[in-house]
């Protein structure tokens, strides 16, 4: 049997024109600011004008930690919209952006695949409204600016070795990990240690996904940290004065992109934060402004949940006041098999008991995710190697965690696959059984959240920190952002630090290499292992293989 690739599949779209899936969700042609036929961003005076409406239901799709073997989870964020959409609920898809980087390097997309996609599909994965060169622009206006005032007699008397404020680029290149500045004499300012980080670290999309409108935005980019003096003081954007001027490159940015999926179903696309080494959820203003328009909104978190929905959790629930009310684990037979010791080359053949062994690390997943009070239904995304077997020995598992695994065939037939997950999803949703509480309250002290995560979701003995790092969390609790969550860079292939411990591990330690204040975000960043905030590409990037073909359409992203 011969199977469409998704871009093929992306490219026979009949997609309707964009006004027309505005309109299917009350939002007028005079609201919607077009970019081509099949994209818009929403105007803010829109989005102020349905907050009194009642709030939908919000489901987060999260999966186990991603293996070769590949588990699916925007392929299933999009797959159980449409299924809601077809059996007859209204509902949106909020996912996030797409970075130039790992499209480039190891993923070559992120708009689900198969028949679950959102589409444009290229337009996303490339340039698509400008939102990601909008952030890189802002945050290198701000690098500039402090150089510059440094340049210019430094009134601020900024102590130019405790400048913390590094610049970005959307591309992984591990050559701009640490850098000098300013060399080349005297006009061209003093030298200085730096470094650059993947524009998904940047504090800069932190606030933008985090604000609630531009007012909210300006805010939190003034109260990002830049610098210390030689006291130890800090020094504000504001200081500098560079927010103002943040915020006008941020303008459209700032906008909710709606776009639709294969199946015509309405998709906000905006923010992306990296779950690894950022927060890892879509815009806040995206996730609210959906609530308003759908009865259901299907949103995702990045990689596995022992990182994406534990943020999503702990730091977009908690700052905005969300509240979820089904969570949907995604899992694959193979990744079973993966985690259960098969070598990516052998995963074809039926192995029951290394799916068997495999299970822990999805039990570990649904129990992590009950901890916060919120129902967890599995969603099996299937292969067509599946053996009847295996499938069946992963549902008994679940049903011994006392959850549900439902197997899904969105890829290969989009919304028809999933209209039994999204029946009980939205049955679970409806009953109202979420009683959400995030993991720790906002008074415990920065290092005992850090533990509290450690211990409770990656289920290590112990978080080892030096000396300069304990004293570093007291003494941000001393000026006041002791209230912060925390927010965990740490591999996705693992509960541990190493990405080599695949399963349900125990008896291990989380080192924390470093923690950086993200005070305009709202959150204390905990850096542990050898986790990179600037990625590097692999040895065969899928760059490699990315190419425009003789009718000048794009191939090799997927």
């Amino acid at each position: 049997m011969t199977f469409k690739t998704d871009i093929e599949i992306a490219r026979a779209a009949s997609k309707r024109p964009i006004q027309d899936i505005g309109a299917a969700i009350g939002i007028g042609a005079d609201d919607l600011l077009p970019y081509g036929h099949d994209k818009a961003k929403v105007s803010q005076s829109f989005i102020d004008g349905v907050q009194d409406r009642p709030t939908g239901k919000l489901i987060l799709v999260t999966a186990i930690n991603p293996t070769p073997a590949g588990e699916g989870k925007t392929t299933t964020t999009v797959g159980l919209g449409d299924g809601l959409n077809a059996i007859g609920k209204k509902a949106m898809v909020c996912i996030r952006e797409a970075s130039l980087g790992p499209n480039f390097g190891m993923k070559g997309g992120a708009a689900g695949g198969g028949y679950a996609q959102i589409v444009p599909m290229e337009e996303m994965n490339l340039h698509f409204t400008g939102d990601f060169h909008a952030i890189t622009s802002a945050h290198s206006l701000l690098s500039a600016m402090i150089d510059n005032h440094i340049y210019w007699g430094n009134e601020l008397e900024i102590d130019t070795r405790r400048v913390v404020w590094r610049r970005v680029v959307d591309m992984n290149d591990r050559a701009l990990r640490q850098i000098t500045a300013s060399l080349g004499g005297v006009s061209n300012g003093f030298p200085r240690e730096t470094g650059f980080d993947i524009t998904v670290a940047s504090e800069v999309m932190a606030c933008l996904c985090l604000a609630t409108d531009l007012g909210d935005l300006e805010r939190r980019l003034g109260d990002m940290i830049v610098a210390y003096r030689r006291d130890r003081s800090p020094v504000y954007c504001r200081d500098i004065k560079a927010d103002g001027a943040m915020t006008v490159l941020l303008k459209d940015a700032m906008q909710p992109n709606l776009v639709q999926t294969l199946e015509n179903n309405p998709a906000f696309v905006h923010g992306g934060p990296f779950a690894n080494i950022a927060h890892g959820c879509n815009s806040v203003i995206a996730t609210t402004t959906a609530l308003k328009l759908a009865d259901y909104v299907v949103t995702e978190a990045g990689f596995g949940a022992d990182l994406g929905a534990e943020k999503f959790m702990n730091i977009k629930c908690r700052k905005a006041g969300l509240a979820p009310d089904c969570v949907v684990l995604v899992a694959t037979v193979r990744a079973m098999k993966m985690n259960g010791g098969v070598a990516k080359a052998d995963l074809g053949a039926e192995n029951v008991d290394a799916v068997k062994a495999g299970c822990a690390n999805l039990g570990r997943h649904i129990g992590n995710l009950k901890s916060f009070g919120v129902p967890v239904v599995v969603a099996i995304n299937h292969f067509t190697g599946d053996s009847e077997a295996e499938v069946a020995a992963v549902q008994e598992f679940v049903a011994g965690q006392g959850s549900e695994a439902i197997v899904c065939k969105h890829w290969a037939e989009g919304s028809k696959g999933t209209e039994a997950l999204a029946a009980r999803v939205a049955e679970i949703a409806d009953a109202g059984q979420a009683n959400f509480a995030p993991l720790y309250p906002d008074e415990m002290p920065l290092f005992q959240k850090i533990e509290t995560i450690a211990k409770r979701i990656y289920h290590a003995d112990e978080v080892l920190a030096d000396k300069k790092i304990r004293d570093q969390l007291k003494a941000w609790e001393a000026d006041g952002y002791g209230h912060l969550p925390v927010c965990m860079a740490k591999t996705q292939y693992s509960f541990t630090t190493d990405p080599e411990r695949r399963g349900a591990p125990t008896g291990h330690s989380v080192p924390v290499r470093e923690v950086r204040l993200s005070a305009g975000a709202g959150f204390v960043v905990v850096i542990c292992g050898e986790i990179m905030t600037m990625p590097g590409l692999p040895r065969v990037p899928s760059a490699e293989s990315i190419r425009l073909n003789d009718a000048g359409e794009v191939e090799g992203l997927f």
